[in-house]
């Protein structure tokens, strides 16, 4: 059995998580006691066809959650594969969003609930497989990404983004290129309102030497660490690439990156999926 629990802050998108996981064919039930695990895995297992389950858990039985070391390590002497995927999002997101929605925090009143119910969960987190910070994220942006982690599995998910500076770092990147240092499109007039998808900004960028060595650098890095990341077992690798705002050097040096990496010689075996996100810009 795979057992995909899910949890994290309150408003930081478990629902969501929860429901894009459904679409992609896990068993999903929320709100489960810790205790219960053994239980559920054991049911679940005894019918083929429900051979991943996604669970949802909270911090509202603090006791419980003192138990979950110990009900992990069972349900992996039994054979089970678990991993943890904790949502999170800052104490100021959080606010926003119950405000917004004029829901009820499950732990009482804010901004006093966010704090125990994270101190209430410090202890899971260390055992978090993937972490996920919502607080840029759209819905759509999340169910994305979910779908791209465990859409599908034996197979590792390389992700090129580009993103800038300005807006913050990508939190769930785990790996990450500074291009700042390229001369910026956006000094010039006739480039500032276009982005690094255009062919004019491309060229201007690509046209840069540095560009070029810094292309190579980059392929023969991620060529050298991707077979490594498919040997440990890794489904999802994230290699993201800034500039301030996002919107030009970045994206064409991502695009260029992604088109190397698409020819020759596959980077693993099984190769990898490729998936190009431009964080900071209107996909086209």
């Amino acid at each position: 059995m795979e057992l995909l629990v899910v949890t994290g802050m309150s408003g930081a998108g478990k629902s969501t998580a929860l429901d894009a996981l459904e679409d992609l064919g896990f068993y999903c039930v929320d709100n489960v006691p810790v205790p219960l695990l053994p239980d559920l895995v054991a049911l679940s297992a005894a019918h083929d066809s429900q051979r991943r389950v996604a669970v949802g858990v909270d911090a509202r039985e603090p006791a419980y959650l003192r138990d979950f070391a110990d009900v992990q390590l069972r349900l992996e002497e039994a054979g089970h594969s678990v991993e943890v995927l904790f949502l999170e999002a800052p104490t100021d997101v959080l606010v926003r969003r119950y405000s917004e929605t004029r829901r009820k925090h499950p732990m009482g009143h804010l901004p006093q609930a966010i704090d125990e119910e994270r101190e209430l969960l410090r202890g899971l987190r260390t055992r978090t497989t993937a972490t996920i910070d919502t607080a840029t994220l759209k819905a759509r942006e999340l169910r994305r990404m979910i779908r791209d982690r465990y859409g599908t599995r034996g197979v590792l998910h390389l992700v090129l983004m580009s993103f800038g500076f300005k807006s913050g770092l990508p939190t769930f990147a785990d790996l990450v290129f500074d291009v700042r240092f390229l001369a910026n499109p956006y000094y010039l007039p006739e480039l500032r309102p276009l982005t690094g998808l255009d062919p004019q900004v491309s060229d201007y960028v690509l046209g840069q030497p540095e560009a070029g060595e810094l292309l190579d650098h980059l392929e023969r890095y991620l060529r050298f660490m991707v077979p490594g990341s498919v040997r440990e077992g890794r489904s999802y690798l994230t290699a993201a690439i800034g500039c301030t705002g996002g919107q030009h050097r970045s994206v064409a040096l991502t695009e260029r990156l992604a088109a190397r990496l698409s020819v020759g010689e596959p980077l693993s075996r099984p190769p990898p999926q490729l998936i190009v996100r431009h964080r900071d810009i209107l996909e086209g």
